[in-house]
């Protein structure tokens, strides 16, 4: 079996998704890795670490040939996979449901027509088993990490309270919205650099998570009845009555944050609305807002109204800010994860007599998006 590794050619991607030490997990099993030149340079892993680990190095179309899996970050255009093994596997994230042309279901469509077996890292069920083979959790969990740093380097004051000869500084209060894998690191980290952080979530059971990171739990107590749990741990939609309480709760506790940190998602959905242009204006100039889902927003925001992918917004003296792809900002490790959920995914279902991997039904049909020339997997049927 031939595992071919390629440069991640999407904009603002620095990952790459194979390391030298998971290429010689590869090369264990039995498995030769062809990885395509300058594909770790922007994570720091030389061609020569590659080389010495035992991989192939080539350009694109000689990476490819013959190989029967084609590991990426985010899915390569299916012209690059010309010499590929008929049916080859391409384990990678391929965004399914994401609008635009060339991307979600047009992608899919492409991928079936080169016959190719694609297999779509975020639809991997949360299920005990597949936790080491969760590439949004390994990546959120640098997200959550990334955006209280980058929020706090924006911030023109200092998170913890500092005692001085001149005077006390207070500690800054951090909100974070959604208790999710980011949210509860975006809780720890405030935490490490001494803010004082409050969060909240629609998933009732979240409460013991906040209070168990020492930060304060802020939640809708006035509307009975809701858990707001859906499949597999994500969150739901709630119902009117939970969303207009919770805007009202949300209102009064912004006014008085100095960093909030929004992160939530709803698979398949645009990011809900969670702070709009009136929230904003209550908190005081020089406050900063990281919109951690700005990049799954309708075009007008993703949760805060009016933030933009990759820039900085003033309104209302408040900074709102956020990154399209924020585990890229972290190159190395976000890397050194995503190549051990591949490794641990796919070694997981490796036959060694047949010598590729068998996957099985559980995890294998949530995955796949298309085999043999069709699109089979049903949320997208």
């Amino acid at each position: 079996m031939r595992i071919a590794v390629l440069q991640e050619r999407a904009a603002g991607e620095t990952r790459v998704a194979a390391t030298p030490e998971t290429v010689r997990k590869f090369l264990a099993l039995g498995a030769s890795v062809a990885v395509e030149r300058g594909a770790g340079e922007l994570a720091s892993i030389s061609d020569a670490a590659f080389e010495e680990a035992g991989a192939e190095l080539g350009l694109a179309a000689e990476v490819v040939r013959g190989a029967g899996i084609v590991l990426g970050v985010q899915a390569p255009d299916p012209a690059l996979l010309d010499g590929a093994a008929p049916g080859a596997m391409v384990s990678a994230l391929f965004e399914p449901f994401a609008p635009g042309a060339g991307r979600g279901r047009a992608r899919v469509a492409a991928y079936a027509a080169a016959g190719l077996e694609a297999l779509s890292l975020e639809l991997m069920p949360r299920i005990t088993r597949a936790q080491s083979m969760d590439v949004l959790s390994s990546q959120s969990n640098l997200a959550g990490y990334k955006a209280v740093l980058a929020a706090a380097n924006q911030y023109g004051r200092a998170l913890p309270m500092m005692m001085t000869a001149a005077g006390t500084i207070s500690a800054a209060k951090v909100f974070v919205i959604g208790v999710g894998v980011a949210g509860l690191q975006a809780i720890a980290t405030a935490r490490r650099l001494g803010a004082q952080v409050s969060a909240t979530d629609v998933r009732s059971a979240t409460r013991e998570q906040i209070l168990s990171l020492g930060a304060k739990p802020v939640f809708v107590e006035a509307v009975a009845g809701i858990e707001g749990e859906g499949s597999g741990g994500y969150a739901t939609e709630m119902s009117e009555d939970y969303q207009r309480a919770q805007a009202e709760l949300v209102s009064a506790h912004i006014a008085k944050q100095d960093i909030v940190i929004t992160t939530a998602l709803i698979p398949g959905r645009a990011a809900p609305r969670l702070v709009s242009d009136a929230q904003i204006a209550t908190m005081r100039p020089g406050s900063v807002i990281f919109d951690l889902a700005v990049a799954q927003g309708d075009g007008t925001g993703g949760n805060v109204e009016g933030s933009v992918a990759d820039d900085v917004v003033e309104r209302h003296g408040v900074s709102i800010m956020g990154y399209s792809n924020t585990p890229a900002h972290l190159p190395a490790d976000a890397s050194a994860l995503f190549a051990r959920n591949q490794f641990n995914f796919l070694s997981a279902f490796w036959d060694q007599e047949q010598g590729r991997p068998v996957l099985d039904e559980e995890i294998g049909n949530a995955v796949r998006l298309t085999r043999g020339g069709a699109v089979v997997n049903e949320r997208l049927r």
